[in-house]
């Protein structure tokens, strides 16, 4: 094969998904730098790849691409493939990618799955703009609720329900889809407003979170006045900042709304 790097997407989870180009791609480099060795080691024994592989994962990254890099500037073709989906998609790969790029080897791509993106379509929320936000924190909700489009996140399953109350309490009005198991046995799609989530079972399995984009219509004034009443408890400041994200007033109008417990102004 041509040296360079070749970054190659894997299967979701149902392995017919897998590329016949990926297959070839995967038997025919010198090396495959693999997420975690034992993982891709069940799919390589399906598809009878037999490469020799290296572990290339966050814990070790910073010690394994610049001997990467100069096998393949020595002549070598060596690939890259995340536990599943695309690699540098909220997985390692993009430091790799980026190493390859300052050092003027060649990089190829062998599209795969992703798992934000398919869960986008699942949800049928609009597609035309839309940001993915990697995994979900806590801490930038609020700023993430500022975005009008729709919004991605990735969760885990010991998380997803202290996520959906956070997001009851700061983005009620948004419908959210929560995407999970997608192409395995299980897969699964739960679409509600956050707080009629609240009650379901815990999900299992991979989930994608995808939040659909903020309602157009601006909140009435009873409505606000209802929302001031339940946060008012809190500190000034952050209920301040807690009434701005969820009715999408300013925090100068939130403050007055709070300082007056909830009454709409004469």
């Amino acid at each position: 094969m041509q040296s360079g790097l070749y970054i190659v997407g894997t299967p979701l989870g149902n392995l017919s998904d897998m590329s016949p180009r990926a297959v070839d791609v995967l038997r025919s480099v010198d090396l495959i730098a693999a997420e975690d060795t034992r993982v891709f080691g069940k799919l390589a024994s399906h598809f009878d790849i037999k490469t020799k592989r290296v572990s290339c994962h966050e814990h070790n990254e910073r010690d394994v691409i610049p001997e990467l890099i100069e096998k393949i500037q020595s002549g070598m073709a060596i690939a890259c493939v995340s536990d599943a989906g695309m690699p540098a998609i909220s997985d390692p790969g993009f430091r790799l990618v980026r190493a390859a790029r300052d050092a003027g080897v060649d990089v190829f791509v062998v599209p795969g799955g992703v798992a934000a993106i398919a869960a986008l379509v699942l949800s049928g929320f609009p597609t035309d703009r839309f940001t993915f936000c990697g995994f979900f924190d806590e801490k930038k909700i609020r700023e993430d609720n500022k975005i009008p489009h729709t919004i991605i996140y990735y969760e885990s399953p010991n998380r997803i329900m202290n996520t959906i109350a956070t997001m009851a309490r700061v983005m009620p009005e948004r419908k959210i889809a929560i995407v999970r198991e997608i192409t395995k046995i299980h897969e699964e799609t739960i679409i509600g407003y956050p707080a009629e989530l609240m009650g379901i079972d815990a999900p299992r399995g991979e989930i994608v979170i995808v939040v659909a984009p903020r309602p157009e219509i601006k909140m009435s004034d009873e409505e606000i006045s209802n929302i001031v009443n339940d946060i008012a408890a809190t500190s000034m400041k952050s209920a301040a900042a807690d009434l701005a994200a969820r009715t999408g007033i300013s925090k100068k109008e939130a403050y007055k709304r709070l300082l007056n417990k909830g009454g709409v102004d004469d």
